[in-house]
């Protein structure tokens, strides 16, 4: 896999100074936790899964999660598992017959309801079960995790690597009597599996249907309270230097356009800056489309250290992918913070005469952004995340 596969060749050498890197299952643990992009979700229930995989129907699609949980009804449960092994055995055959290697898939994962059905899909999907990247762990907790992550330690092999992602979603999380508590418990006993964790997720959605709210389109998750201050715990637990877990930001749930109720949250400078009358026009037509919402909160993603992003819809793709690229002047402040940390431990200034660069306590930044760096790629100094985001993308 890699991102922006919708550009030219010519595109790519024109907006970037390093090229996105390729990525499989078989990547590097440390370096794939930043390779699954805007990871799609859609029901076990959905027709031709395969077909759609096959054909690259979404275009920039690197991770998806086929949902046999919250997007399943009850009483669907087993359609839903019997579709899902249907429609991945299809996939192995294709893989099979040669038509598809195992590199050329995107990250998939399977978002479970509980331990027994990861054992009952095991046994009936055989092979098949080596065509997934792993799993989706709901409400996570330490009650239920170790024996998932006992199968996920015993299914996965250097050959056939098998990750889990756990999603923390549940009441002990969210509410602030017992989360620290929980959190700690939680990082305790990922720490023990911290090889076959893929990924850390929050579950915006469960947790403010906990308290009775639904943040609407000019809403973000961090303008709601009591969602900041839980995420602001996770990341205090699970980013720490010491021992540090890749976590991605959480669902966007809008995509249709309806009636504004607040202001547009785009500033209109960068676009006009950039493309004059034209930028100003398309500045309007994403606010039409509902982006604008989804580009801030993943803007503040990024600024609170979260990589990624859940989403629901196939036109968060590009936008999504385009925040997580690395600029130009971030890229050379990373490279020389790591290249000075042996040498001088003091401070530099950039080479871009605007900020100092401290060799300690910006080392742990420069070394993920080098990470990131090498899945996403780095812009050319001229050129910023909106260039890419105007491209247009078949969706």
């Amino acid at each position: 896999m890699e991102f922006f596969t919708y550009f030219y060749e010519d595109e790519i050498e024109r907006f970037f100074f390093q090229r996105p890197g390729t990525f499989s299952k078989y990547t590097n643990r440390d370096l794939l936790s930043y390779g699954l992009g805007a990871t799609l979700y859609m029901p076990a229930t959905r027709p031709n899964i395969h077909q759609e995989i096959l054909s690259k129907k979404h275009e920039g699609l690197t991770s998806l999660v086929i949902d046999l949980e919250d997007a399943v009804s009850d009483h669907e449960v087993d359609t839903a598992e019997n579709l899902l092994v249907e429609e991945l055995l299809k996939l192995q055959d294709e893989c099979s017959k040669g038509f598809l290697n195992y590199e050329d898939l995107p990250l998939m994962f399977i978002r479970i309801r509980q331990l027994d059905q990861l054992q009952h899909l095991k046994s009936r999907l055989g092979d098949a079960l080596n065509l997934l990247t792993g799993i989706v762990i709901p409400k996570f907790s330490v009650e239920f995790g170790r024996d998932l992550l006992e199968i996920i330690r015993d299914v996965h092999t250097e050959a056939h690597p098998f990750y889990a992602m756990p999603i923390l979603e549940s009441a002990k999380v969210i509410q602030k009597e017992t989360r620290m508590d929980e959190l700690m418990e939680i990082k305790h006993l990922l720490d023990q599996y911290k090889e076959y964790i893929l990924n850390v997720r929050i579950g915006a959605t469960d947790f403010c249907g906990l308290y009775g709210i639904r943040r609407n389109m000019d809403t973000t998750v961090y303008d709601i309270a009591v969602l900041r201050d839980c995420i602001s715990d996770i990341i205090n637990v699970f980013q720490r230097f010491d021992s540090s877990y890749v976590i991605s930001g959480p669902v966007w749930e809008y995509f249709s356009a309806k009636k504004r109720m607040l202001k547009p949250q785009l500033r209109q400078t960068p676009f006009r800056e950039r493309y004059g009358e034209e930028g100003l026009k398309w500045r309007a037509q994403l606010i039409d489309n509902n982006m604008d919402g989804l580009i801030r909160e993943i803007l503040m993603d990024i600024s609170n250290g979260l990589t990624g992003k859940t989403i629901i819809h196939p036109s968060h793709i590009k936008v999504v992918q385009a925040l997580n690229v690395v600029s130009y002047e971030e890229f050379i402040d990373a490279s020389n913070i790591v290249k000075a940390f042996d040498q001088n431990n003091g401070v530099m200034k950039s080479e871009f005469a605007n900020k100092m660069n401290e060799v300690k306590p910006h080392y742990f930044w420069a070394q993920k952004i080098l990470l990131k760096s090498q899945v996403y790629g780095v812009l050319h100094e001229e050129f910023t995340s909106i260039d890419l985001i105007r491209k247009e993308v078949y969706v």
